[in-house]
């Protein structure tokens, strides 16, 4: 049964609100060789940052995700505001003596003693995660049935795109094909009539011609690049028709493609081949850039 082809790149959001606690998850992702997840939430609900990242890895698997976390709380139940009195008697200890030796005038000793650091903290009162989580929860599921939805779409674009690039490589490979064998026969012609010409009549030794267009032949000869070009498209198309993580098989492909490509312009030694090939590594080109795209 095939699966569905994904791009790396989407966006998600989606939002829950219970129990006067409100939460909104956003998901965003780029493209990347491996599976980066960052995630952004408060410091209240930092205990939280280990589910949502196990969660997204069970159908994300590669990209630059950023998950963005927002948590509002209405309930008094979520905080527990403490007070460190042993630091604040000594600040207070502290701005009496300051205020004693410059002889200022007293101030409002409360109001500047509680905004020193930790003299009082605000901290998420305990045993809170399960009942946070799902609330939560709902809510990443939610984004990241959207993020899933777009990365789809695109991953469908792309895929198509892709097809479309793969089936002009298979016409120009039969191009490539119907030429081939006219080399050989072209280059025997042209031997024969540059020697004719050079020896001013004299008959042509036809073992001797016949060695020459050999040789030309086995060195020109590209029946097994051919051969593999033709199986390289068909895994081409059969990996996207499965779909599923296919980018880093389809760049290894890619790679062969461009391999055998290069490998009939350097042999065939005919112009009309070259050029073909000079379309072709254009369209390969193409296809490695949206590969490029695809998790």
């Amino acid at each position: 049964m095939s699966q569905k082809i994904r791009s790396m790149t989407g966006y998600g959001k989606g939002e829950e609100i219970a129990n006067d606690r409100r939460f909104t998850v956003e998901i965003k992702s780029v493209n990347h060789r491996y599976n980066d997840i960052t995630i952004k939430m408060p410091r209240i609900i930092a205990a939280l940052e280990d589910p949502v990242k196990k969660r997204i890895l069970q159908d994300v698997f590669r990209g630059k995700i950023d998950v963005y976390i927002n948590f509002e709380s209405f309930s008094s139940s979520d905080v527990d505001v403490k007070l460190n009195m042993p630091l604040a008697s000594a600040y207070l200890k502290k701005l009496f003596l300051l205020k004693d030796e410059l002889r200022l005038l007293e101030g409002n000793m409360l109001e500047l003693v509680a905004k020193f650091p930790d003299v009082i903290t605000v901290e998420k009162a305990e045993n809170e995660e399960a009942v946070l989580w799902e609330i939560l929860c709902p809510a990443l599921e939610k984004a990241l049935e959207k993020f899933l939805a777009m990365r789809e779409i695109e991953g469908e674009n792309l895929k198509q795109d892709i097809l479309q690039k793969r089936n002009a490589l298979v016409a120009m490979v039969a191009q490539i094909k119907e030429r081939a064998p006219l080399v050989t026969k072209e280059y025997q012609a042209k031997l024969h009539a540059r020697l004719h010409e050079l020896l001013e009549g004299v008959e042509v030794d036809p073992q001797r011609l016949a060695m020459e267009v050999a040789v030309f032949a086995d060195k020109s000869c590209i029946d097994e690049e051919l051969t593999r070009l033709d199986s390289h498209l068909v895994q081409l198309q059969d990996i996207l028709e499965q779909g599923g993580q296919v980018g880093r098989k389809l760049d290894f492909l890619v790679q062969e493609l461009n391999r055998e490509t290069n490998t009939i312009a350097s042999k065939a030694n005919d112009i009309q081949i070259t050029q073909v090939t000079i379309a072709m590594k254009s369209e390969i080109e193409k296809i490695r850039e949206q590969i490029q795209n695809l998790e």
